[in-house]
């Protein structure tokens, strides 16, 4: 997408301006993303539909950009102005910063006109004078090499000073790089058919990269339900569970429902339940919406059961009073996690982030583990994965899970920590615990 950035510009700002335009919608977006630090996600949901898809596209483009640098991008601003701008005009120079942090010294003329004759429509031309005055000075800074892994690639200090002391200062840079490429787009082949030729194979079995132009006829494949847009890292718990045609498996938590819905492909036939959260009264949860939403796709083989419950808060009771298996020949517990490993997709993720939340997010879930442990039948299989790449998320909650009481029944046969740097995909630990029989 950072070509159609760059065509717009060099074709002057007039061509790279329709009448409502992805860079004005872009400064939208990052208006309310500065003013209210609503979620990306949150936000993208509701990008206006009138937009053309390349515009769609360039909306996005601007706005992930930044989100992505937003530290660096502050950090270029900082002590430019006497008085804060309005918001509407931070965001238009943040925009513009990160074109010229993207385009670099060969575009800043264009970049800084653009975001001027920008400006005026969208706020003032007293404003567009600051944007044209302050963008310059922005410019010169970001010319100038960062000293600090944090600022040059725009993380928390904290959180680069965590993964400097558990990786190494080279590592963590491999990953503060990873993280701030934007993200390919891969779906996963669901049908026994033909793989089209403008989906590129991989090096991960049934998973294709999705290549730019060819968005129609995705949205197409995916409402006919041939694919599912998902990252190949999420083939790692499913492989280990190795869920079986017939079996009666539990997806502990389940939405947005991705991974209930590669095990019912892999099964063709059983039954699933996917339990998640219950929403609170009055409220509305897109990730629930999902996952109804794809487990309505799975093969008429398998039967699906969708519950709202909190995990650690039901009993056998409960499953039984909802005619539901009281255990099961497979558990998945993907525990919600803080993400660290799925930062290039998550782009939000790392300015949400605190350094207790790793402790609280182990404590959470070591109790979905023990919850998840009692529901598995003699001889069954439990899978505990996350999208983190932290050991306080992975091998440190499985080892206070085999020191308690609760571990005893069980073996860990496997596991499988992933990293992005090196695997080439999401970062992901999987762990798979089987119970005696």
């Amino acid at each position: 997408m950072m070509h159609d950035v760059k065509q717009g510009l060099e074709k002057g700002p007039e061509a790279a301006k329709p009448a409502f335009s992805g860079w004005v919608a872009a400064t939208g977006l990052v208006e309310r993303w500065l003013a209210r630090a609503e979620r990306v996600d949150t936000l993208l949901e509701g990008l206006a539909t009138n937009l053309s898809g390349q515009e769609r596209a360039r909306a996005q483009h601007l706005f992930y950009g930044v989100v992505r640098w937003a530290s660096r991008l502050e950090a270029a601003q900082a002590g430019l102005m006497a008085h804060p701008p309005r918001t509407k005009v931070k965001a238009v120079l943040m925009i513009a910063g990160f074109e010229l942090l993207e385009g670099g010294p060969a575009l800043t003329a264009k970049v800084i006109h653009h975001a001027v004759e920008q400006a005026k429509s969208v706020a003032s031309p007293k404003e567009a004078r600051l944007v044209n005055a302050v963008a310059r000075k922005i410019a010169d800074r970001l010319v100038a090499a960062p000293t600090d892994l944090a600022t040059e690639f725009a993380h928390p200090e904290w959180l680069v000073a965590r993964w400097t002391r558990q990786l190494g200062a080279e590592t963590t840079r491999k990953l503060l790089a990873w993280n701030q490429q934007p993200a390919p787009v891969y779906a996963r082949w669901r049908i026994e058919a033909p793989v089209p030729a403008f989906l590129a194979p991989t090096k991960w079995a049934g998973f294709y990269e999705v290549k730019a132009g060819h968005w129609e006829d995705i949205r197409r494949l995916a409402n006919e339900g041939a694919i599912y847009l998902q990252d190949p890292s999420t083939r790692l718990c499913i492989d280990l569970l190795a869920p079986q045609a017939g079996e009666v498996i539990l997806d502990a938590c389940a939405a947005p429902g991705g991974k209930s819905l590669f095990m019912a492909d892999t099964m063709k036939t059983g039954k699933i339940v996917a339990l998640d959260e219950p929403v609170a009264p009055g409220k509305s949860d897109i990730r629930l919406v999902r996952l109804k939403e794809n487990l309505a796709r799975a093969p008429a083989g398998v039967e699906v059961a969708l519950i709202q419950a909190d995990l650690t808060k039901v009993n056998t009771v409960f499953y039984r009073n909802l005619n539901l298996p009281e255990s099961y020949d497979a558990v998945l517990l993907d525990a919600p996690c803080s993400n660290t490993g799925v930062m290039r997709h998550r782009i939000d993720v790392k300015w949400r982030l605190q350094d207790g939340d790793f402790a609280r997010h182990g404590q959470t879930q070591l109790e979905l583990l023990h919850a998840a442990a009692r529901l598995v039948h003699p001889g069954g299989r439990l899978v505990y994965s996350t999208c983190s790449i932290d050991a306080d998320e992975n091998e440190s909650v499985i080892k206070a899970f085999f020191d308690s009481r609760a571990g005893g029944p069980f073996k860990l046969e496997k596991q499988v920590l992933a990293t992005p740097w090196a695997d080439g995909h999401d970062g992901a630990g999987a762990f798979l615990l089987v119970k005696n029989g």
